[in-house]
């Protein structure tokens, strides 16, 4: 997944004519004022990976492909209602805060919030379950990172072993730039590349 957030439509395109169609925005915002500069190029796919707040729920339904940062079963519900009013199939991972920072979103491996989004998937009808995704605790070393990417990939493990109703656990979101051949090997099935293909950000 190429991160495209604070890029212009311009360095976008140039992604997509490169080869990319799996695109990461950080917010609903940001992605709104560059979504119809994107909207020929038909075959990429947009994901939003930011936190997202309850409010912003159904611009986000209407903006993106999929969610990779649901962390309460509130969120997932107004996200499910506003997909249905759509009329669309929502695709989402959960957020998960493996490293316990108090300022990152995500929910806690083995806490209720998780719990409650596992067994209530099954009535959230327009969204598909499809796995875990984490940013782990910043180290300038990228194997600092692998026990927080190794104990994804041991609750993913744990959950698919629950065969639960209506949660898939195919997909693994971590590793970015600096840390994702880490992540790589862990059984990352989706690391979230920006700088190391678009290079350095415009800061906002």
């Amino acid at each position: 997944m190429v991160v495209t957030k604070t890029h212009p439509p311009e360095r976008i395109r140039e992604a997509y004519d490169a080869g990319l169609r799996l695109f990461g925005e950080n917010r609903v915002q940001e992605f709104a004022g560059k979504a119809e500069a994107v909207r020929d190029l038909g075959d990429s796919e947009w994901h939003l990976i930011g936190h997202l707040q309850t409010n912003k729920a159904g611009r986000a339904a209407e903006l993106f492909a999929a969610v990779d940062s649901v962390d309460s079963l509130r969120l997932a519900q107004k996200l499910n209602s506003a997909a249905e009013q759509l009329g669309k199939k929502l695709r989402v991972l959960i957020e998960v805060n493996v490293g316990g920072e108090a300022a990152k979103s995500g929910v806690a491996p083995g806490s209720n919030e998780l719990e409650d989004l596992l067994q209530g998937a099954a009535e959230l009808q327009h969204l598909g379950f499809h796995g875990l995704m984490t940013i782990p605790p910043f180290a300038e070393d990228p194997q600092l990172a692998r026990p927080y990417f190794r104990k994804l990939r041991q609750l993913r493990d744990q959950i698919a072993a629950r065969k639960l109703p209506a949660v898939a656990m195919e997909t693994l979101s971590m590793g970015m730039s600096h840390d994702f051949e880490v992540a790589i090997e862990e059984g990352s099935t989706c690391v979230r590349v920006g700088t190391a293909i678009l290079g350095e950000r415009t800061k906002v």
